[in-house]
Formats: C-alpha cells, sequence, structure tokens
C-alpha cells in the first residue's frame, strides 16, 4: 500500500530536504523515525526540495508498506520520536499510483520580513530594515503572471530539462510589522523564489525600475536578477494535488 504524509519542519537546523552524505536533512529524520518505528525499511519520495534554512508549513511525502496503518495510532508515536521541529499532521492511504512529487498541481510559498527587530523572529523571518515601496513591488510582482520562462531566477547548473513555470499568483502584503510575499506555481526552479524575492527588494529600494523586470527576465541571465534573498524567511505553505481534499 502506497501512503502520503503529510507534515511540516522549522528548517533552521536541516541542509535541507534531500538526503546527502555528512549533512542532516529533513528526509533522513524522517526516515530514520518510520524506519525504526515501522520495523522495516522505509524510503520516502519528497513533493520537491527545499534548500538549507527553508522551512515547511505543509509538505508530503509518500512511502509503501505492505500492511494497513492504523494512522491514528502512528502519528502520536511518531511525532513523540521525532524531533521537536519536525510535526506530521496525516498519514494518508492512497492509490498505488499516486506520487508526491509528479501528481501535485500547485506550490505555494511565503517569504517574511520584518522591518524593525524581534527578538523572537530571528530564524523565521530576514530582518529588512531599509523603507521598501509595496506598491511598485506588488506592480512589479505581477509582471510574473505574463511570464513562464524564468531562467534568470534559476540556479546555475541545475539539472533541469525547462525553466517554464505558471505562476498564478504572486504579491505583497503588509501585516503590522511583517511585509509577506505569496508566490504560487505549477513548479518552481532551484532558488527561483529568492531570486525573485531579491529582485523585488531591488525594486522597493528603487534600485531597479519596475519597467526593468521584463529584461531581466527575456534576458535569461541570473547574473541580471537580484540577489537571493536569506533563506531563512521563506516557507513551503501549501501543496495541492487533485484527489486531497483541503
Amino acid at each position: 500500500m502506497r501512503y502520503f504524509i503529510k507534515f511540516a519542519y522549522n528548517g533552521t537546523l536541516y541542509h535541507g530536504w534531500q538526503s546527502q552524505p555528512n549533512a542532516l536533512t529533513v528526509q533522513e529524520t524522517l526516515q530514520k523515525a518510520l524506519s525504526l518505528l515501522f520495523k522495516k525499511h522505509i524510503e520516502l519520495v519528497g513533493a520537491g526540495r527545499t534548500d538549507t534554512g527553508v522551512h515547511a508549513k505543509e509538505m508530503y511525502a509518500h512511502f509503501d508498506f505492505n500492511e494497513q496503518l492504523e494512522t491514528n495510532f502512528w502519528i502520536p508515536k511518531l511525532n513523540s520520536y521525532l524531533p521537536k521541529d519536525i510535526v506530521i499532521y496525516e498519514i494518508i492511504p492512497v492509490t498505488a499510483e499516486a506520487h508526491a512529487r509528479f501528481d501535485a498541481t500547485s506550490r505555494t510559498y511565503e517569504y517574511y520580513i520584518h522591518s524593525f527587530k524581534d527578538a523572537f523572529l530571528t530564524d523565521l523571518s530576514w530582518y529588512h530594515y531599509y523603507p521598501l515601496d509595496l506598491e511598485r513591488m506588488n506592480e512589479a510582482a505581477s509582471t510574473l503572471l505574463e511570464y513562464t520562462d524564468f531562467e534568470c531566477f534559476s540556479k546555475t547548473n541545475t539539472d533541469v530539462f525547462t525553466y517554464n513555470c505558471k505562476i498564478t499568483e504572486a504579491f505583497w502584503q503588509k501585516k503590522g510589522n511583517q511585509l509577506i510575499f505569496t508566490i504560487t506555481a505549477d513548479r518552481f526552479l532551484r532558488n527561483m523564489v529568492r531570486a525573485i524575492v531579491g529582485t523585488l527588494i531591488n525594486i522597493g529600494q528603487g534600485k531597479i525600475e519596475v519597467a526593468q523586470l521584463q529584461k531581466i527576465i527575456e534576458s535569461k541571465n541570473r547574473s541580471e536578477a537580484g540577489f537571493s534573498a536569506p533563506a531563512h524567511g521563506l516557507y513551503l505553505t501549501q501543496i495541492k494535488y487533485p484527489y486531497l481534499s483541503k
């Protein structure tokens, strides 16, 4: 049987989602917990990658197991064994063909910035005290919906067959002391959201004109875009599947 797990994590201490040699990752930590408690090696397939220091409020992965699981029994057991910065919300039985990565129809990220020093947000939001023009940033963000090729925001030397992504929403909003950028697309390139945020920050500070964003995107050149915003302000917040109700 195949199961999805819905979970969340604070990525501060982890070198991203994907297992790698000599580094602590979310995938490795979850696989060890599942394998130990189920007394069988469990291999997880995640909905995607997150980079070092990036957080997830909602993430999915799938695994195969040859028995029917009593989910209400296993969820608290797994959570008691996992470290405090990872939590499992659901274990969901799905069809054998269901795939956590390939079946996802959209993914949403949020980026958090706080403009006044906050001792409790140090690892969870980027402290940026320079004034930002939210109207200009939102005008520029709307331009993203007009394009599909985002090579200019992709990490170089990455193993992808296409740089095309369909962005369906991209906007900034102010909530108290924080600015939150929300972006949804069918897929994202490596480092894409952080590069977009860095570019929009440059526009908000007046370093780049709004109209220049079109030229940046059409250049397909990473060096033309802005800096990558720090990882600790970025959150994966929602993944949608056609067969899972929210």
